[in-house]
């Protein structure tokens, strides 16, 4: 039997660190992209609520996004490097869609979209979950990830009204569907060696999020969450069950809340179970945040901006601007692109979940999720918000049960 572990989205890192490079290469940046320098006019923010937030958005955290964005469309994972996620893309393409810009958007969206047939439709399906900048792929492929593109697509129809990638979008949602086992669960991709892999708790929500609509599909997953990945006693979702060391996992919280209508709001609370303090590698300074779990060795800066994310849905806004004070110490300014900074993945060393050590670099080099996340907690914009409402029936709420 396979061991089992829940992965956070971003930790495929860890099976590929060999691959991640910091050197003081300088990034093949379009020239355009490079040297472009965004308003900081107010503006409002397209959100799939339909609730309209103005605010002063066009940072130098947006201003390194922009410019981290390479000639053929993609965005390397962190500064310096020639790692690329489809995970860290889709949330990009998530940002810039809210932010309309619309066509480092459709950047992202124009590379996968001609990787179709020879990436997501070939053997068994999906898209790769890393590459290099220059788009040549590695051999595993995460469910999750793929959920996080159509939700970016999802995202980008919405706002601008376009059909342009529909076909990518049809695709997508065709495979999530396919990987659906009998008991209502996910298989969550493919290993490298062609073996599927195990059932991942947090990538069967998200593509809960991202498949539009509710059906037999999003109702046989919330069977398999309810008799499999739910624990009444803690009303909170399961990451590991097979591990009570590492049985609950801080992105179940947020993601749960996020994206499952009338999802208690006590969850949030509950994950004070992983806040905790720790000192900055960079700056020295204390931050106040939350862990991947309970080991309470590392702030989880992208983590804590989704915590940010979830409190602002709850209405809770002081929750969320302390988190966002705590997120601001913790900014790298860019030494090779001007005008602009972001935030690492940790704030210091530590293991990522389970007992893995993160990566080389993880806590002194900017990163795109953390970054990302950190954006759309200053935008006050949920990327699940869309996927969201999907009329749920009351008697398949099992969380309201």
């Amino acid at each position: 039997m396979q061991k089992f572990i829940q992965i956070p989205v971003l930790c495929c890192f860890l099976f590929i660190t060999t691959l991640i490079s910091c050197s003081s290469e300088s990034l093949e940046v379009n020239e355009e992209l490079q040297l472009e320098e965004f308003d900081t006019e107010t503006i409002t923010v397209v959100n799939p609520e339909n609730k309209e937030v103005s605010n002063e958005v066009w940072t130098e955290t947006s201003n390194w996004l922009g410019k981290m964005q390479l000639s053929n469309g993609l965005l390397e994972s962190t500064e310096n490097g020639d790692f690329v996620s489809l995970y860290d893309n889709a949330l990009s393409a998530i940002a810039f869609t809210a932010l309309k810009k619309y066509d480092k958007a459709e950047a992202i969206f124009d590379y996968f979209d001609g990787q179709i047939e020879n990436e997501l439709l070939k053997g068994n399906g999906g898209f790769y979950a890393t590459r290099n900048k220059q788009g040549d792929h590695h051999d595993r492929i995460w469910m999750g990830d793929n959920a996080w593109l159509l939700i970016a697509l999802n995202n980008y129809h919405q706002a601008t009204g376009s059909n342009k990638y529909n076909r990518l979008s049809s695709e997508l949602e065709l495979w999530l569907r396919s990987l659906q086992d009998e008991d209502g669960g996910l298989f969550g991709g493919q290993n490298e060696d062609g073996t599927s892999i195990h059932k991942v708790t947090e990538g069967i929500v998200t593509a809960f999020n991202a498949v539009k609509g509710y059906d037999d599909f999003h109702k046989n997953i919330l069977l398999y969450l309810k008799n499999e990945r739910w624990d009444s006693n803690e009303q909170l979702l399961v990451a590991w069950p097979e591990n009570p060391a590492y049985k609950y996992a801080l992105d179940l919280h947020t993601l749960g809340f996020n994206t499952l209508e009338n999802f208690p709001v006590t969850v949030l609370y509950q994950a004070e179970r992983y806040k905790n303090t720790q000192t900055s590698t960079l700056t020295g300074e204390e931050i106040i945040g939350y862990c991947f779990d309970e080991d309470l060795d590392v702030i989880w800066l992208e983590g804590t901006a989704q915590m940010a994310v979830a409190f602002q849905n709850a209405g809770l806004e002081s929750e969320a601007n302390v988190l966002l004070e705590e997120l601001e110490k913790t900014f790298i300014k860019s030494t090779t692109l001007v005008n602009a900074k972001g935030i690492p993945y940790t704030s210091n060393f530590g293991t990522t979940y389970g007992s893995e050590d993160l990566w080389d670099h993880a806590d002194i080099t900017s990163t795109i999720s953390s970054s990302v996340w950190y954006l759309f907690a200053k935008l006050e914009f949920s990327p699940l918000a869309l996927g969201k409402n999907k009329s749920i029936p009351s008697q398949d709420k099992f969380w309201n049960q």
